[in-house]
């Protein structure tokens, strides 16, 4: 029997307690007969106001990802989709792959994850050199650096926004948003890339690619747009930017 509303694609979909932004995001950028379910990471402490900080709440999350992963499970979802990040970043390219690989390992499923998303884009634009936006803590924009090093982007400039707590990612103004991807612009940059699922730029990216004139990756457009064509859904959508609307 087909899904009566997911009749294309069930979507699995892991985010942090503490996010407001990301599901609504991927509602806002939904297709015909395409479902997005979403299981809750419990996070009971979301100080990140330092590098400890964060490292506890990226703990916080390994601990609560398998139960996560098998509550969602239990709807039946065809793919899983990622509404986190920073640790899809952390530990370089082999970190992403294993947290895929465990992923799939509880779930028998394909994932799809920002950071890999973000590779694919970047690799499909011809990009080399990008700049970056975070809403993170030193350490997490030394992984970020890392990873997209280790694939062979160079990062030319990169702003953590070092938000002192994970709810509060989500109250990160656009004017702030705006002055951040200006700072990290440049000449020598051929895009530009936000993380943090819970920093609210969807809309911004669209706007900001007219006066940039460069591909500008919103973390959650990239990995919707990853798993929609990962599943063979072609639908182009408006006002996600240029990835989702061309590609």
């Amino acid at each position: 029997m087909t899904d009566a509303l997911g009749w294309r694609g069930k979507f699995g979909v892991l985010a942090p307690s503490t996010n407001t932004i990301v599901e609504p995001d991927f509602y806002r950028m939904g297709v015909p007969g395409v479902t997005a379910h979403f299981s809750r990471i419990h996070i009971r402490d979301q100080n990140m106001s330092d590098d400890a900080g964060m490292g506890r709440l990226l703990e916080q999350i390994r601990a609560e990802l398998v139960s996560a992963c098998e509550r969602v499970l239990t709807c039946e979802p065809d793919y899983m989709v990622m509404g986190m990040s920073a640790e899809t970043f952390w530990g370089g390219v082999e970190g992403n792959r294993q947290f895929v690989r465990q992923i799939h390992e509880v779930t028998g499923l394909e994932v799809a994850t920002g950071a890999e998303a973000c590779r694919r884009a970047l690799e499909m634009y011809g990009a080399k050199r990008i700049g970056v936006v975070t809403p993170y803590q030193p350490v997490g924009d030394e992984n970020v650096v890392r990873f997209f090093g280790e694939l062979g982007f160079e990062v030319k400039a990169i702003r953590g926004l070092r938000c002192p707590t994970a709810v509060s990612i989500a109250h990160v103004t656009e004017s702030t948003l705006r002055a951040a991807l200006l700072e990290v612009d440049s000449d020598g940059v051929d895009a530009l890339i936000q993380c943090g699922t819970n920093l609210s730029m969807v809309g911004l990216a669209e706007e900001a690619e007219r006066w940039l004139g460069k591909p500008v990756l919103a973390i959650n457009a990239a990995t919707w747009w990853m798993a929609l064509r990962d599943n063979g859904i072609e639908d182009r959508v408006e006002g996600a930017g240029s990835l989702l609307r061309d590609h």
